[in-house]
């Protein structure tokens, strides 16, 4: 059962109110930095979980896949990692706003630190059946020539970094539970070398932005202690010629459809 959701008071200047799920939900984000889009509900659609069960989430952000996955699924709970106080403070915020308090959990710690012995409050290894992570990625398309700035964004979004999340992400997991990554295209490569060895069982579904186009997306799913085989799936296209999105895409955007793997 979700709580009653908190009467939403006025929206500070630097952050905006969006709504996803064809407006079941109202999330509050920063007006610039991070925004969540379509990856973090595709995310949140992918992931296979039941009622009862928990779900693991690094860097939480402002909580968006998280949301969405706890409206379509109303019988789950959410923990999620975020170094990120203002963010975290965010999430936190959206969660009393749409009524979903009592079923989600932010950790207010750094991913490089969670798997130390010695870092108080995180939830025990083995502790959830699911886990999601939208990584941050380095996009040198929208580099700037500083060279601070840019050795701030590589440390922190760099592809090697990859390696650090599935670790985290396989600790977290109980036996057999499932993995549930979204990222860019050309990522594919350091994410399936990051989870050679922890993962198997591995779904590949590509996101193209229109039919005949690259994918610009992937979602990727493994589960923890399988053997079996890798398959492609024949993934989705988001766009029709129009611009809109294709009714296959609206399901999930907007119904809160899920998109599944398996």
């Amino acid at each position: 059962m979700s709580a009653p959701a908190t009467p939403a008071g006025p929206i500070p200047s630097t952050l905006t109110e969006d709504a996803f799920l064809g407006g079941r939900l109202r999330l509050l984000q920063p007006e610039k930095g991070f925004r969540a889009g379509i990856d973090s509900v595709f995310l949140a659609a992918a992931v296979p979980c039941a009622a009862g069960e928990a779900v693991f989430e690094a860097g939480i952000g402002p909580g968006v896949a998280a949301f969405c996955l706890l409206a379509r699924n109303p019988g789950v709970t959410v923990t999620g990692l975020e170094v990120a106080a203002r963010y975290a403070m965010i999430c936190e915020e959206n969660a009393r706003r749409n009524g979903m308090q009592e079923r989600l959990q932010v950790i207010h710690a750094d991913v490089r630190d969670a798997l130390r012995r010695d870092q108080a409050g995180m939830p025990a290894p083995g502790s959830f059946a699911h886990a999601m992570v939208n990584p941050p990625f380095f996009d040198q398309a929208k580099s700037t020539a500083s060279p601070n700035l840019l050795k701030s964004q590589a440390h922190a979004f760099g592809p090697d970094d990859l390696e650090l999340w599935a670790k985290l992400l396989h600790a977290m997991l109980a036996n057999r539970g499932s993995v549930t990554i979204v990222h860019r295209a050309d990522a594919l490569p350091q994410l399936l070398d990051s989870m050679q060895n922890r993962f198997g069982d591995i779904r590949i579904a590509p996101l193209f932005p229109r039919r005949g186009t690259a994918a610009s997306r992937i979602l990727v799913q493994g589960i923890k202690g399988s053997k079996a085989p890798m398959q492609i799936l024949q993934g989705l296209v988001l766009h029709d010629e129009g611009n809109g999105f294709t009714p296959e895409a609206d399901a999930v955007l907007r119904d809160g459809a899920a998109f599944t793997l398996r």
